[in-house]
């Protein structure tokens, strides 16, 4: 018998009341080069964790198998609530079912994981998208818990994230809510985009955008690392020169297009809290000071004191998150953290 969890309201809000059960949760963090897996405990700690190289190569159930894997190597498994996924493209979260991905993992898209992860370990399973799995855990744990609205952004090799209105996450009526990466913006106009598009945010402010801008302007075509183009940027990095001139108007574009595009969501949605995470969020300064700045020169009066703020799980964010996804589907027997102003 497949061990799934029955379809549940859609946009079902967050659980009433529940026993303070022990049992721990498992989350899996699927990613085009590695799968994560982990046990959290309804508090959110990382109890223990395994990381598995992802076969993407060799098609999706060679993937399936390497997710179920990873879970049976994990201690302390046993007993667990369920299994939460997070994994790069559109999923349909009622059913657990991958909509759409891009070509990282191939034949991904159509993928029943909760069906199939659920015969593979008799587990209830479900899964979303990767970007609301990261929103998902800095709300119920992070740098949002509390707040009955936010706006969480993950600016890596991609750019996603989720949006939350009164206490819960939003997904959409097509399971697209929260991905800002494919909002159109002036300064990526002609840039190819992931999605196959062009001028998207995506285009200029993710790692890969910003390091391939970097190039542009320095003609420095050795250069693949976000991380030697931060460093070039740094107050104390040397001598100024064409290289570091180029990595700092690499980050302010990107950084500056970025504000700008979440300034307007602001001005639009009016959210308590707006927080960033994500590699490139990580990179400090020469990322953050372009980005506050853009955001708050496009603020309207009233949210005109609001700053965006770091992301507080850091690398965890992913796997924790996964496995929060299974104190959305309630009842179950896990303590769920309400924000305190919920409405």
């Amino acid at each position: 018998m497949t061990a799934v969890r029955a379809p549940r309201p859609r946009h079902a809000a967050e659980s009433g009341p529940a026993s303070a059960s022990p049992r721990p949760l498992l989350g899996v963090d699927v990613g085009g080069t590695k799968i994560a897996a982990g046990v959290v405990s309804p508090e959110g700690t990382l109890l223990a964790s395994v990381v598995r190289p992802t076969p993407a190569a060799q098609g999706r159930t060679a993937v399936l198998d390497a997710i179920a894997a990873a879970v049976r190597e994990l201690p302390g498994r046993e007993g667990a609530v369920g299994l939460g996924i997070g994994t790069g493209g559109v999923v349909d979260r009622d059913q657990g079912v991958v909509l759409s991905a891009n070509a990282l993992l191939s034949g991904w898209a159509g993928t029943r994981l909760s069906e199939e992860l659920g015969d593979r370990l008799g587990l209830p399973v479900t899964a979303d998208n990767d970007a609301n799995v990261f929103a998902l855990a800095e709300q119920t744990y992070g740098a949002g818990a509390g707040c009955a609205s936010a706006l969480y952004v993950s600016v890596g090799t991609g750019i996603g994230g989720g949006l939350v209105s009164g206490g819960r996450l939003l997904r959409g009526a097509h399971w697209t809510a929260g991905e800002f990466g494919h909002l159109a913006v002036p300064e990526a106009a002609g840039r190819p985009c992931n999605c196959g598009r062009a001028g998207h945010l995506e285009a200029v402010a993710s790692g890969p955008a910003i390091t391939a801008r970097f190039r542009e302007l320095s003609g420095d075509e050795d250069v693949h690392d976000l991380r030697r183009v931060a460093a070039l940027a740094e107050p104390d990095a040397g001598p100024t020169g064409a290289g570091t001139e180029a990595a700092r108007a690499a980050l302010a574009e990107g950084a500056g297009a970025l504000g700008r595009a979440l300034a307007g969501l602001v001005n639009t949605l009016d959210p308590e809290r707006v927080v960033v995470g994500g590699g490139v969020a990580s990179i400090g300064a020469p990322f953050w000071e372009p980005l506050t700045e853009a955001f708050a020169a496009e603020l309207l009066p009233g949210p005109a004191g609001l700053r965006p703020v770091p992301a507080a799980l850091g690398p965890r964010a992913a796997v924790v998150g996964a496995a929060a996804l299974l104190l959305e589907d309630g009842p179950v027997d896990v303590p769920v953290r309400r924000p305190e102003n919920g409405r």
